[in-house]
C-alpha cells in the first residue's frame, strides 16, 4: 500500500471562488482508477503555513505511477495545480510491517 500526501498553500484568499474551483476539481481525483481513501483535508494547526492537504492510497507502485499519468491527474496539474499552488510538500508512505 502506498500513502500519497500533499500539503499545499494556495495563491488564492480563503474562501475566493477560485479557492473553491481548485478544491473542486481536485475531489475529483478521486475518480481516477486506482485511487482509494482519498481525502480533502483543511489545516487546522499552527505548526505550518500550509493550509489544504490531499491523501490518498495505492494498492501498490504500479497503481500510484498510472495515477501519476492518468489524463485526468496531468490536466488537474496543468489547469489547476500549476496556476493555483504557492508551494507544496509531497509525501509518499509505504507501511514498515
Amino acid at each position: 500500500m502506498i500513502q500519497h500526501t500533499v500539503v499545499l498553500k494556495l495563491k488564492y484568499p480563503k474562501g475566493s471562488p477560485e479557492e473553491k474551483e481548485f478544491l473542486s476539481a481536485a475531489a475529483k481525483l478521486k475518480s481516477i482508477p486506482g485511487v482509494h481513501n482519498f481525502q480533502s483535508l483543511r489545516q487546522i494547526g499552527k505548526k505550518n503555513d500550509f493550509d489544504y492537504g490531499l491523501s490518498m492510497e495505492f494498492n501498490n507502485m504500479a497503481a500510484y505511477e498510472v495515477y501519476n499519468v492518468h489524463p485526468d491527474h496531468t490536466r488537474f496539474v496543468k489547469t489547476y495545480w500549476a496556476k493555483s499552488v504557492e508551494k507544496f510538500l509531497e509525501i509518499d508512505y509505504e507501511p514498515i510491517v
